[in-house]
Formats: structure tokens, sequence, C-alpha cells
């Protein structure tokens, strides 16, 4: 394991939930933007159904026109099932598949109209896919400090959780605050028992969180051993299929400030990370 922080930029997160549709045109050009930045990974776009996502219908046409020659940035897509694990492993530009796992039943029968050990199944298939065509499951430990709906949660579950999905292979794991729920205290508990447990896996945060939060949710995490972070620039986003009102990513650019603050030199092109953001203002209005 390196001790260099991964960033995962995740445009895909911040569109999911926009209430009127990106042009085609305009999400290639802030792809294209946000992949000559620098991040180790761009969660781009989704394989899953048109009626529950329609803002990501164009993934299939926005892959061919991504800039992708000289880029180091990796291509993640978002999957809800083995139909579309079965369409995203047909695109070599795609190196890894994400798919949202929640441990709080309510959730993921809301999220992908599937029970927990559906789910399960879910896994293994996609699992065994990504392997015979050489791409990597990203797994989201959806829920995975807590919930709204009044499921049995608590830190030991979601700690288990990721032990059994270790078992079928999975390598990357993202621990999901999908609500925004997470309090320091959790965030410590899981990362302290799960990063020396789990030396072989790379284990990330992935945080929803509103202004007041978001650095104290950072510096939790690193202090107890993350070094992967998922971020939306200007903070947009939020799961569509959770409660009724989105909580926001963490900013990109409040994570880029805390890293500076803590001397963590991430080796950013800067200039167009700023023309990201001032594209992202333009198409998120």
């Amino acid at each position: 394991m390196t001790n260099k922080i991964s960033l995962i930029e995740c445009p895909r997160d911040a569109m999911q939930g926009w209430a009127h549709f990106i042009p085609t045109v305009d999400k290639v050009r802030y792809l294209n933007k946000l992949l000559q930045v620098g991040f180790d990974v761009l969660d781009f776009g989704s394989f899953v159904s048109a009626k529950a996502i329609p803002q990501l219908a164009d993934t299939k046409e926005v892959i061919p026109q991504l800039q992708l020659d000289g880029v180091n940035t990796k291509l993640l897509s978002i999957i809800a099932n083995t139909r579309g694990a079965e369409e995203a492993i047909q695109y070599d530009e795609i190196s890894y598949l994400g798919f949202p796992f929640s441990i709080s039943e309510t959730f993921q029968l809301r999220n992908t109209n599937k029970t927990i050990a559906q789910s399960l199944t879910q896994v293994e298939e996609i699992q065994r896919l990504c392997v015979q065509h050489g791409k990597e499951l990203v797994v989201y430990i959806s829920m995975g400090f807590g919930n709204p709906y009044g499921d049995a949660y608590n830190a030991q579950v979601a700690i288990d959780w990721v032990d059994r999905l270790a078992q079928l292979g999975i390598r990357t794991i993202a621990m999901s605050d999908t609500v925004g729920v997470a309090k320091p205290d959790n965030i410590a508990y899981i990362f302290k028992h799960l990063i020396p447990e789990f030396k072989d896996l790379h284990i990330g945060a992935h945080f929803h969180s509103d202004s007041a939060t978001w650095e104290e949710k950072i510096q939790t995490a690193y202090d107890n051993g993350c070094l992967r972070f998922d971020s939306s620039i200007k903070g947009i986003g939020g799961c569509p299929m959770a409660e009724d009102e989105l909580v926001g990513n963490i900013a990109t650019e409040n994570l880029l400030y805390w890293c500076a603050g803590n001397d963590i030199d991430l080796g950013l092109n800067k200039a167009a990370f700023n023309e990201a953001f001032r594209i992202a203002g333009e198409i998120f209005i």
C-alpha cells in the first residue's frame, strides 16, 4: 500500500440528480477538462436504467468523445446490476466498475430494487465478469455510517461486510456516508479497525456532508489511515434514491485546500482545475 492520497473526482455523482438534462456536448467538455487535472480516478458515468437516472442515459455517447491520450486518470462507471456490468465491460476505456452495496435493507431495495442477499449475488457475478475482462470492481458500502430509515446499524456490521466482500476478491471498497450522517467517533472507529486489518485492500471514504462538517470528516478519516477520498467540484451531488433532500458531496476545492494546509502535494494541474471549476459554474446552474 502507498502513503499517497488517491483522489476520485465524481462528476457522475454531481450530474445524476441535476434537475435539467445536461447536454452531451457539455458533459464531454467538462469531463475532458477534468481528465487534464490529474485525478487518480474519474467517476464519469453510469450504466443504469435510463428511467431511474435519465441524466446519464448518454454515457455510451460520451465515452468515444473522451480525450484519453496521455492521460493517467482512470475511468470508473457506476453499475447497479449484472446487466449494467455486461455493458460496461465492453469498453476498454473503463478501468473500474462501481457497485453501490447498501447495508441498509430499505435503501438497497430503494436504490437497486434488490434485497441485500440478492445484491450480494450480483456482486459475485459482477466480480467474476471483472476478473474475466481485466476490470476492477469497486464496492461502495452505502449507508456505511448509519441510515435514516430505522434499519439496524452499528459500526461493526459495516466492518463485517468489508470482511465478507474481501473474501470474494474485492480489493477496493469505499465506505459511503450516503446521507451525511457520519460523525467523527464513528468514522474513527471504522477506519481505525479496517485499515490495519485489511492491509491489502484500498479502503476509501465517500462522504456526503454539509459545509459545517466536511473538514472534521476528512481529518478524522485521514488521521485513522484513510488515503482514498471521493469528492466533486462545488460539492454538488447526492443520491437521488436517498432522502428527499440531497446531501452534497465533499467539495473538491475544500479537499484541495485541506491537503495544501497539511503539506500534502497532490501534483495536480492547477490551471486545468481552475478551468474545470469555471466550466462547472456554467453547467450546474
